[in-house]
């Protein structure tokens, strides 16, 4: 039976209530979570920190611009199975000349296809029950992907190729599919009707507090209050690219490796900038306004 008592976050993921609240409505189900959001908000870190703190198996799937759904689910080694059929036909011959030694196919045969069906990430995800499968960015993909995954994720089964072997999977076994998006380009209607949805909002200054205390326990107040208070004013300067949590974090990482005086004294020169500020116009916004 798959675990679906809410889960609420582990020592380094803060999982709001509304968050969790989806997370543990789409585990009851069965249905994969959607999450959109702007990059940096956690949509990824959901589906890993579960696996961990739980530990279970876990399996990503980063989608690209050429992402198919060959990839995501099995696809069948033509070229191993000819160099296995030809290797037969020579194994073949070599006894007809009375030869004992036979060239080896490292056990496969071509009589069984499902030696030749390589599994993707959905395929072993649903062959482990109750584990956890991340398809990461899917905005990214072509429009025919989320479309081609209408019918797994309806019927919770795949059919493999050219062995035509099925797996599926039941309700209660299926694992934690999280889909997560930056809503590069708007997903079919018809495949987020086949999910449930959750958009994470950007965390307020005092959320971010916490956020920030799960992975620096020990940071400095004085720190870590100043460095929280320059980055919501750099992301209210209208840049081109908000800086966001992942690199508010690294930023603290970063000033964390000196002494208190020290750190105070990069921080309010803005060394290290780079770690969230991305484009030059972005650069010359903040020297021209804060400085």
């Amino acid at each position: 039976m798959a675990n679906t008592t809410i889960w609420t976050g582990s020592d380094l993921y803060l999982c709001d209530t509304e968050l969790a609240q989806a997370f543990h409505i789409a585990r009851v189900l069965g249905m994969p979570l959607l999450i959109e959001g702007e990059p940096g908000t956690g949509k990824t870190e959901l589906p890993l920190q579960f696996a961990k703190s739980l530990n279970l198996d876990l399996f990503v799937y980063p989608v690209g611009s050429k992402s198919t759904v060959e990839q995501f689910v099995a696809k069948f080694d033509h070229v191993k199975y000819l160099r296995d059929s030809q290797i037969e036909v020579l194994n073949a011959q070599r006894e007809e000349k009375g030869l004992d030694k036979k060239l080896s196919t490292g056990g496969r045969s071509t009589e069984n296809l499902d030696d030749y069906v390589l599994m993707g990430p959905a395929a072993m995800a649903y062959t482990h029950h109750n584990s956890v499968l991340l398809i990461d960015e899917i905005d990214k993909a072509p429009r025919e992907f989320p479309n081609d995954l209408l019918y797994a994720l309806s019927h919770r089964k795949f059919v493999l190729p050219e062995s035509g072997r099925v797996i599926e999977v039941s309700e209660e076994d299926m694992p934690a599919i999280v889909i997560t998006s930056n809503r590069e380009q708007e997903l079919p209607t018809a495949f987020k009707g086949r999910c449930i949805y959750h958009y994470i909002s950007f965390p307020t200054p005092e959320l971010m507090q916490e956020i920030v205390l799960k992975h620096f326990p020990n940071i400095d107040t004085t720190l870590k209050n100043r460095a929280i208070q320059l980055f919501y004013q750099f992301r209210h300067l209208g840049l081109e690219r908000s800086p966001s949590t992942r690199e508010l974090l690294n930023w603290l990482k970063y000033l964390g490796t000196f002494e208190h005086d020290e750190a105070m004294a990069k921080l309010e020169s803005k060394e290290g900038i780079g770690v969230l500020v991305k484009t030059k116009a972005d650069m010359e916004k903040i020297k021209s306004r804060l400085n």
